[in-house]
């Protein structure tokens, strides 16, 4: 082989062999001593080579992302906001980041409708739309419908303290209706259905 000029030769170096022992200064430790102090000068060592090391939690997470972002650190033994966490509480969070705790609020409205008014009222009427604010309560009867009427204002602030202010700003309720061919909540007066086949 040419040596090309300007370069010097590269020596060779052997491999130096690995010894199961401690070095002599490390001699008179044993066991978990040993090895707290064998990690402190490798940290010592890698901070000496600029090396960015810490010990847990007290370095940051590097938070950069995309390619090639900044590399992540260990978070250490005690809690983190990367551990996993309950479902309720993720999605809580995730409600309130989107903006979707009016949607929820009122989806609890219609989950919680028998821990909200009692097994008493929830057996005999039952929430049916939610719009702008003005909850339709469906009543059983008659008797019922009329019941309700009299408790709407004590039904409308326990609503307001299980799922917060201004969910639900008024409750109608309605009675047992018969069959209807009117769809929708506009609709006009009219004759109605007929027999157009004869």
């Amino acid at each position: 082989m040419t040596e090309e000029p300007g370069k010097p030769e590269e020596s060779a170096k052997p491999d130096e062999p690995v010894s199961a022992f401690p070095p002599a200064h490390l001699a008179h430790l044993k066991g978990m001593d040993l090895v707290r102090r064998t990690l402190e000068e490798a940290r010592g060592a890698a901070r000496s080579q600029g090396k960015d090391v810490g010990r847990g939690r007290s370095t940051p997470v590097s938070r950069n992302r995309g390619r090639g972002g900044g590399r992540r650190t260990w978070s250490g033994p005690g809690p983190d906001r990367r551990d996993p966490q309950l479902l309720g509480l993720a999605s809580m969070d995730m409600a309130r980041t989107r903006g979707w705790s009016g949607r929820m609020a009122e989806g609890s409205v219609f989950g919680q409708w028998a821990t909200v008014v009692g097994s008493q009222i929830s057996d005999h009427a039952s929430p049916t739309a939610l719009r702008e604010g003005v909850l339709t309560v469906t009543a059983e009867s008659t008797a019922w419908a009329t019941q309700l009427r009299m408790v709407q204002s004590q039904i409308l602030a326990k609503i307001a303290a299980a799922v917060g202010d201004g969910v639900v700003t008024s409750v109608k309720i309605l009675g047992p209706s018969g069959p209807t061919w009117q769809k929708g909540p506009r609709n006009f007066g009219g004759r109605g259905p007929r027999d157009t086949y004869g």
